[in-house]
């Protein structure tokens, strides 16, 4: 009847068997096989990660009595003793439990004495960040200066509350969550090695509730086997989470994908019949929508990903700019859900917001240059001419070849607007006047006192080369010009704007009227133009 929990019969017993955090293994055999031991080590990480499972480790590795590839040989009298808790040279203590001071000075007054068996003697204090001040301050020259048979192994999950004095002094490593897939892995194998049933699907949920920890996944999959009577089933685990199944949450964005507002609705109906928890469906929505944003971005991470083949379609269905419209408006909905008037109404509401908001497909409508617009415009007035008709395809057509000479800057302010230019390479092109452009020269008037940018001038000759469709050359000639340039002409319309904005509130009847009767006045810089 004394039954082991998985998390502790499985429990790494030496460096080979630690999953996910192969960093810092690497290192600590290194260390190992070059006798390069530090005397303090700080493991830090969230909880069920490993720290002190490979602090173990480690106080029993340098003490093993017969390394082998400088891994613990598990043999030994020392490994034995240390996997039976009763290897007197480790000093495990929980820091949470022994804050006060007097606890670590009596913890400290052992340094002295040499180890009883094992070669060093390992104080490895777990949770270390929840010592005292003054405990810190008593730990601090011991841990600098500890006698040559003495090792300190750290553990904590918030090594921010740890102060910087004992930090310097320690060698820091940072334990990772553990990705589903090694969770996954490991479940598979454990079940594997005891012989229990399992469906696949089951330990994919649980080690996607199991967040990065290894020891909630254990437990949950301890759980799991008991909930199902011995076995481990994609249903029993789903209801013993709470969780919907993933083909509805599917079903819902295709829905979605669609515009099909009847589907979605149904969908949700069938949800509502089986399950009330629709804060864990909009969760779950969050979660495949950030997992298509990932594949839709790259590619590559489909084989790494559980349910790739339903992942995948989902990203065919949706567009980019869509999924991530969707993720924003279901964040929001999430933080807002508890003011609905019921959860299901406020489910219904994010959905359906998601739907009423989603873009309309937009047709791409090919760029036409400026110069074409503007014969085309002055053509339309003629087009019940039979003449003229044939030349409004013709200046299309052959309008890339002719050379153009504005007669002002007008064209040039509109050819700036089309190209989308931003930054310091829009602010340049406003200080310029075009003088002439066809398909292989651009030649632009800059004023010579202008400081020039080598970078905006190539984005700018990008930015042609893409509007005109040809491989156009950028010549800049810097000389005075009698012509404002689109950076002198919007200056000279906010003036306009400004003075007209003036002059409406000082000519306002009513404005006077405060004026003349209540001695009011106009407080100088407030008036701006609409």
């Amino acid at each position: 009847m004394n039954y082991q929990v998985l998390a502790r019969k499985w429990r790494p017993s030496n460096f080979t068997q630690v999953v996910g955090q192969e960093h810092v293994v690497k290192s600590l055999m290194n260390a190992l096989q070059h006798d390069r031991l530090h005397h303090a080590y700080l493991f830090t990480g969230t909880r069920g990660v490993g720290k002190t499972t490979i602090a173990r480790i480690l106080a029993k590795a340098i003490n093993c009595e017969n390394l082998q590839d400088y891994n613990p040989c598990g043999v030994c009298s020392v490994c034995r003793d240390l996997d039976e808790g009763r290897f007197l040279d480790l000093i495990e203590v929980d820091a949470a439990s022994r804050t006060k001071v007097e606890d670590t000075r009596d913890l400290l007054d052992n340094t002295q004495y040499a180890p009883n068996h094992g070669r060093y003697k390992v104080y490895l204090i777990d949770e270390v960040h929840m010592l005292s001040g003054h405990s810190f301050n008593a730990l601090l020259k011991t841990l600098e200066e500890p006698p040559p048979h003495v090792k300190f192994l750290l553990a904590t999950t918030d090594p921010h509350k740890i102060p910087v004095t004992v930090l310097s002094r320690c060698l820091q490593f940072n334990l990772k969550q553990l990705l589903p897939g090694q969770i996954f892995n490991q479940m598979q194998f454990i079940l594997e090695q005891e012989q229990i049933e399992f469906e696949a699907a089951a330990l994919k949920l649980l080690s996607r509730a199991a967040d990065g920890s290894m020891r909630d996944g254990l437990s949950l999959l301890d759980q799991g086997i008991v909930f199902g009577n011995g076995k481990v089933a994609a249903e029993e685990v789903r209801a013993m989470l709470g969780i919907v199944a993933q083909k509805p949450v599917e079903d819902i964005l295709s829905a979605l994908a669609q515009s099909d507002a009847a589907a979605m609705m149904a969908e949700i109906s069938e949800i509502a019949s089986k399950q009330s928890d629709f804060s864990d469906v909009l969760q779950q929505i969050l979660q495949v929508l950030h997992r298509i944003a990932l594949i839709q971005q790259v590619p590559g991470l489909i084989d790494q990903d559980f349910d790739g083949d339903s992942i995948a379609s989902l990203s065919s269905q949706l567009t980019p700019e869509d999924v991530q419209l969707y993720y924003q408006i279901g964040l929001v909905g999430q933080r807002d859900l508890d003011l609905a008037p019921d959860p299901r109404s406020g489910f219904e509401m994010v959905m359906l917001r998601m739907l009423t908001f989603k873009p309309a497909a937009i047709h791409a409508v090919p760029k036409v240059p400026v110069q074409i617009r503007q014969a085309m415009n002055k053509e339309a007035q003629t087009i019940g001419k039979p003449a003229e008709k044939g030349r409004i395809a013709s200046i299309a057509k052959n309008n890339t070849r002719e050379t153009v000479n504005p007669q002002s800057d007008e064209s040039w302010a509109e050819m700036i607007a089309a190209m989308n230019i931003i930054g310091p390479t829009r602010e340049f092109a406003n200080n310029c006047v075009l003088e002439s452009i066809n398909d292989t020269v651009c030649t632009l008037i800059v004023d010579p006192d202008y400081i020039r940018g080598a970078r905006a001038e190539e984005t700018l000759q990008k930015a042609l080369q893409a509007y005109r469709g040809t491989s156009l050359k950028l010549v800049i000639n810097a000389k005075k010009t009698t012509h404002d340039t689109p950076a002198v002409q919007l200056a000279k319309e906010r003036e306009d704007k400004q003075q007209a904005a003036v002059d409406a509130i000082n000519t306002d009847e009513n404005i006077q009227a405060l004026k003349d009767h209540f001695d009011a006045r106009v407080m100088p810089g407030t008036i701006e133009p609409v």
